[in-house]
């Protein structure tokens, strides 16, 4: 059995159908004595919802799957070569890129019969900015393979106070002739409070994302060993029924088999009987 065939068809199923469909290639790989196969296939684990929604995007617009995942590595080589002005310059075409890509996503989903919700919207979302970061994340994408949101989605937006260029401040004016250098001290203690200001607002920027990312993690930590628990108990429901079913047959046959063994008895008396009856008109005839 081709496993990669049969999981680029699972993953282009609706999430509805996924379970069903795999078990039904389990049984198929078992049935063929394929252990290999059956392991692999049952290790498929079903999307998110918001998984299939990019997974579709990825397959169904493949031309715009192809320039995002261009951008991706753009972004990740300037990230890499800590290009400051280049990765600012393409933030905010990656933020107005994600978001329609993402709304295109829910109306693919939307003509599918999957309709998604803010939050699933927002998920999606997160999933092209994990794209654009991780090129593990990126190559699953482009196959239409994700599973879960990714857990770490790291943004291009924010530099590093050190990895961006220096930019000179203005030169200070003299002070007046005659005047103290007063303004100049007071322009100085304003500009260094706004840069603290600055940082910390950044720093609790980074906290909160930090949290949020953390929060997300566990929820779909949480969401996969549901869907985990709910694959183990379906797998559990069809071998009970197979069981059950092979019981019945065993069963069936063991009544047959009793019902055929009392019928070669039956047979068996009456043929000894005649037997008898027949060595009997032998003496008879003899004497």
């Amino acid at each position: 059995m081709d496993v990669e065939e049969i999981a680029d068809e699972l993953y282009g199923l609706q999430p509805s159908e996924f379970t069903a469909v795999r078990d039904a290639y389990v049984a198929q790989a078992r049935s063929a004595k394929d252990s290999t196969a059956a392991k692999a296939i049952a290790a498929l684990r079903r999307p998110s919802r918001a998984a299939w929604a990019a997974n579709h995007l990825a397959r169904e617009r493949r031309q715009e799957a192809a320039q995002f995942l261009e951008l991706g590595e753009k972004l990740r080589e300037a990230h890499r070569t800590l290009d400051a002005e280049q990765l600012r310059t393409a933030s905010r075409q990656q933020h107005q890129l994600i978001t329609a890509l993402a709304r295109t996503a829910a109306a693919l989903a939307r003509d599918a019969g999957q309709p998604v919700s803010d939050t699933v919207l927002h998920e999606i979302e997160q999933t092209l900015h994990g794209v654009l970061a991780d090129p593990d994340v990126a190559e699953r994408w482009s196959k239409g393979r994700l599973v879960n949101v990714p857990e770490a989605a790291v943004d291009f937006t924010a530099v590093a106070p050190e990895a961006a260029p220096a930019r000179p401040l203005p030169a200070e004016k003299p002070a007046p002739k005659g005047k103290p250098g007063r303004e100049a001290a007071r322009r100085l203690r304003d500009l260094e409070r706004a840069r603290t200001a600055a940082e910390d607002a950044d720093a609790e920027v980074a906290r909160r994302e930090q949290a949020l990312g953390e929060a997300r993690e566990a929820e779909e930590a949480v969401a996969a060993q549901a869907e985990e628990a709910a694959d183990r108990v379906h797998r559990l429901e069809h071998e009970l029924r197979e069981a059950r079913q092979a019981k019945h047959e065993r069963e069936a046959a063991a009544t047959e088999g009793g019902t055929a063994v009392k019928g070669a008895e039956v047979a068996l008396r009456e043929a000894r009987r005649a037997a008898e009856r027949a060595h009997g008109d032998l003496e008879r005839l003899e004497q």
